[in-house]
């Protein structure tokens, strides 16, 4: 995870997180799982992904820390489950 702040954007915070999933596939489950949970207040946090070789990235700004840690939280507790539930019931099965 990458965090920077830049006083002179109306986003002044910013964080990187990038999960290696191994597989394309995978990946794109949990991006489009993730993807369809917009954020709620879009006006004080953005949030953007992508998947390239098997790696879900996920950049998100915020107009105060506050807002940048409770999203980026939210997101990897919805993340964290998403994760599991595919080690869980993806064994076996072509994704």
């Amino acid at each position: 995870m990458d965090i920077s702040h830049n006083p002179s954007s109306p986003w002044e915070f910013s964080c990187d997180l990038e999960v290696d999933y191994g597989s394309e596939e995978k990946a794109r489950i949990i991006y489009t799982s993730l993807g369809v949970d917009t954020e709620l207040q879009p006006d004080k946090v953005k949030r953007q992904m992508s998947i390239t070789n098997g790696k879900l990235a996920v950049h998100f700004e915020a107009i105060e820390a506050r807002f940048l840690r409770a999203s980026y939280s939210a997101f990897v507790d919805v993340l964290t489950l998403a994760t599991k539930t595919i080690e869980e019931f993806g064994q076996g099965l072509e994704l």
